[in-house]
């Protein structure tokens, strides 16, 4: 029937988001001017240790997953699981896009930055449709929420602080080991414009997906 309909219409949207989310990820990731806080993490410990960056991603990703359910146990909803799959999918597309397309380098650090901004909307269109349909959430924002149970501290604040100590923890990787930065112009202009560009999407989209029936909540 119809709720059937909706519901493989909404999960069809979140892999196809997650998918949006992991090109952008790769292209921000290729404009080598720097990334978000957490993706440079992936990219820094992916560089260390040589496995592919998406790779190490769905490594971190999942261990946020395991965090949520070691943190929540009953309180754990069954349907979170499926951040485990993503995640993988967010990795696969990351790594293709990364490795497999993307094969030219920027040469000029304008040509850098624009190509991190469009990549950066593109992100922010893809997390805006798997935030507004609110059935899955990304791993770390997952893990975020589930330490807001535990600790008396208010969501933005522990996910900012999740991005300080993955900055912290590129730094102090880069200082010791031989790798190249991860962090830079982008990862700054993403903690500027990643936020407001989220916000400008789901008020775009959440009537487009209302009307479409897509939302189970008002």
């Amino acid at each position: 029937g119809r709720s059937m309909n909706v519901k493989s219409k909404r999960y069809i949207l979140i892999v196809l988001a997650f998918m949006i989310v992991g090109t952008g990820c790769a292209f921000t990731l290729k404009s080598g001017i720097g990334v978000g806080a957490w993706d440079a993490m992936a990219k820094s410990v992916s560089d260390l240790i040589g496995i592919e960056v998406g790779t190490m991603g769905m490594i971190f990703n999942c261990s946020c997953v395991v965090g949520q359910m070691v943190i929540l146990r009953k309180k754990f909803r069954w349907i979170q699981l499926l951040q485990i799959p993503l995640s993988v999918l967010l990795g696969m597309v990351i790594n293709f896009v990364f490795y497999e397309l993307l094969i030219f380098e920027f040469q000029s650090f304008a040509g850098g930055i624009i190509m991190y901004i469009i990549a950066s909307t593109v992100c922010a269109f893809g997390v805006s449709i798997v935030m507004l349909l609110d059935e899955v959430t990304f791993a770390l924002e997952g893990f975020c929420m589930a330490l807001t149970d535990i600790i008396p501290v208010k969501f933005h604040v522990v996910r900012q602080a999740a991005d300080v100590i993955s900055v912290l923890i590129v730094v102090i990787l880069t200082l010791i080991f031989n790798i190249s930065w991860s962090i830079g112009i982008g990862t700054i202009l993403g903690m500027l414009t990643f936020g407001p560009t989220l916000g400008i999407f789901m008020k775009i989209f959440k009537p487009i997906l209302k009307k479409q029936g897509l939302l189970t909540y008002e």
